[in-house]
């Protein structure tokens, strides 16, 4: 396997990641379809704001 197929897998994997964490955070739903399209929509950069920016979730310390 390449390293860019390797690094897209890590990639998606930490989208999933961020995603099933943006389901079970506290925020209302129209803030978490946001999180959630920007993720889908921008993997890298939605990930990174996500981490940055993003509800927090009661397991989730950063």
């Amino acid at each position: 396997m390449e390293v860019g197929g390797i690094v897209g897998l890590i990639i998606l994997i930490a989208d999933i990641w961020a995603i099933v964490n943006i389901f079970g955070s506290s925020a209302s739903t129209g803030t978490k379809v946001i999180w959630i399209l920007a993720v889908l929509l921008l993997p890298v950069l939605g990930l990174i704001l996500w981490l940055i920016f993003g509800p927090r979730s009661a397991g989730r310390a950063v």
